[in-house]
């Protein structure tokens, strides 16, 4: 038997989060839209875009490559990247209910460390 997880769309994403945040739809529209017109920006800028306690997206170069079976070479390519926070990854499994206000009070000090080590890191590759 296949199983197949599910999916929302972003009609769906978009009214969740009005409800949850009581702002009417084409105002969490307009925020969304333009959520990911500046992600979009800066990543294809080089910049790495960090979201505390969410994780990082940043854009990874590929090299092209000759195709054994086709017409055509691949060029250069680049993809985006994300990678989640190691506060978000405990969360993942949690129930929301079961987390207790200290539980968060100590993901956000994780992450506060968190983004202190990737500043460094990031200074330190520059």
């Amino acid at each position: 038997m296949e199983t197949t997880n599910p999916r929302v769309s972003k009609r769906e994403f978009i009214s969740r989060v009005a409800t949850r945040s009581e702002l009417p739809i084409r105002v969490v529209s307009k925020v969304y839209e333009s959520l990911l017109g500046e992600l979009t920006g800066a990543v294809s800028c080089g910049e790495t875009v960090v979201l505390t306690s969410f994780g990082r997206f940043y854009r990874q170069d590929h090299k092209g490559h000759k195709v054994r079976f086709g017409k055509s070479d691949v060029d250069d390519y680049v993809v985006l990247k994300f990678s989640a926070s190691s506060s978000f990854n405990r969360r993942l499994g949690e129930n929301e209910d079961d987390i207790s206000p200290e539980s968060y009070g100590a993901i956000e000090d994780a992450d506060e460390f968190e983004n202190v080590t990737e500043d460094r890191e990031l200074r330190a590759a520059s």
